[in-house]
């Protein structure tokens, strides 16, 4: 009979402790989310979980790392299959507001929830808008301003997210990104 890999099974049940947090921390909030209930649902011991993760803000750390990957990862692949430039920003993000599980931006929700209480939020947060403001420069057409463009898109799609996620439709949000996006791209032929 073959032998697991100790160190297989420790990543398998790292994962497992990751992924079930993210899945919490993301739809109910990280505060609202307590270390036992993350235990039961990986199905993990407690001694498992402090070997992965010594504290829960270790857990948090390591959940912003794993989103900002994973959300990188699909916002790129989302903006290549709808076209590849600046058109493609409002589909790529209808694909995810249109999300049963759309719960807003994992990064703003966990400013507002830890900024004071986790300062390293603010530094993870701030490369994750820095990532993603380069993604968007990337389909924006080549100027001397592409990098305030870019910000300025960026900051819009922030806009957006945050009105969908209370709107009872992302259709008010993509609107106005849209009309954002137009008048930019118009203003960037002109000059």
């Amino acid at each position: 009979m073959p032998t697991i890999d100790p160190a297989t099974k420790l990543a398998s049940a790292r994962e497992r402790i990751l992924l079930t947090a993210h899945a919490l921390f993301y739809r109910v909030g990280i505060r609202a989310t307590g270390i036992d209930r993350v235990i039961a649902e990986a199905g993990v011991t407690k001694a498992t979980f402090y070997r992965h993760f010594p504290s829960k803000n270790d857990l948090i750390r390591a959940f912003l790392e794993y989103r900002h990957a994973r959300w990188m990862t699909w916002f790129v692949d989302a903006l290549h299959r709808h076209g590849g430039s600046a058109r493609a920003i409002s589909p790529a993000l209808a694909e995810w507001f249109g999300d049963d599980g759309f719960r807003g931006c994992a990064f703003i929700n966990s400013l507002a929830e830890l900024e004071g209480a986790l300062p390293e939020v603010v530094e993870i947060t701030r490369r994750h808008k820095e990532d993603m403001t380069a993604a968007i420069a990337r389909q924006l057409p080549p100027s001397r301003r592409r990098r305030q463009d870019a910000q300025a898109v960026a900051l819009a799609v922030d806009g957006a997210i945050i009105r969908a996620q209370f709107d009872r439709t992302p259709v008010v949000a993509l609107a106005a990104l849209e009309r954002i996006l137009k008048s930019l791209l118009a203003a960037g032929r002109s000059r």
